[in-house]
């Protein structure tokens, strides 16, 4: 589990089929010291397995399913990516809870400075079928990052970055029109399966009662 506060930015050194499967190689400053063979990693959201490690660099290889299902596919060397570990029982759990499945790939629009202020303002377009587990004010993941909905209309959502996460993630490096990584809200996930379990059911006074009313 991760919490989307990303630790440090790391950059593509190679991305090539190695016995049928897809590697990558990443470089970065802390990272890979504290990994170890078979651990995890958040590589801009999407959790890897470390299989190749040095000082300063970690390989990870890419199943079928996620090239095809996140943005990692379209890296190129020298490009970007946001790290982070897997949180640990005695850490302060920021952010939010981030699993590492990355849900499908939104469309970047817009990554603007907001006239007279120092924030960002983000703007992707999302697939409906993503679109409908997002609320203003609710959690998102966007490559990896913990951010917070500002608004949603339709499929286009948009998210004001703060200086801070700016300067600290992958997201200056970002083209308009380019792929990114999108988790929604686990927890949303979660309630519309148990809305679809609702639909024309009545609630019983038993089950009433189970929920303490």
């Amino acid at each position: 589990m991760f919490t989307g506060l990303i630790q440090e930015t790391g950059q593509v050194t190679s991305l090539r089929k190695v016995s049928g499967k897809f590697r990558i190689t990443i470089n970065a400053g802390e990272i890979p010291a504290s990994l170890r063979q078979g651990d995890s990693v958040a590589v801009s959201g999407v959790c890897l397995t470390a299989v190749g490690l040095g000082r300063r660099w970690f390989s990870a290889d890419l199943a079928e399913e996620t090239m095809q299902r996140t943005s990692l596919g379209s890296l190129e060397k020298g490009s970007r990516v946001n790290l982070e570990l897997p949180v640990r029982p005695q850490d302060r759990m920021g952010g939010h809870v981030v699993q590492g499945h990355v849900d499908g790939v939104a469309k970047l629009t817009a990554l603007e400075k907001i006239k007279g202020r120092e924030d960002w303002r983000l703007v992707v377009e999302l697939s409906q079928d993503l679109a409908r587990y997002v609320v203003p004010q609710g959690s998102i993941t966007v490559e990896g990052i913990s951010l917070t909905v500002a608004s949603i209309s339709a499929t286009k959502l948009e998210i004001a970055i703060i200086p801070h996460t700016y300067q600290a993630t992958n997201l200056p490096a970002l083209m308009p029109g380019g792929p990114v990584n999108i988790e929604v809200d686990v927890l949303a996930k979660y309630a519309q399966k148990l809305m679809e379990r609702k639909q024309g059911s009545r609630l019983t006074v038993e089950e009433l009662v189970k929920k303490g009313f």
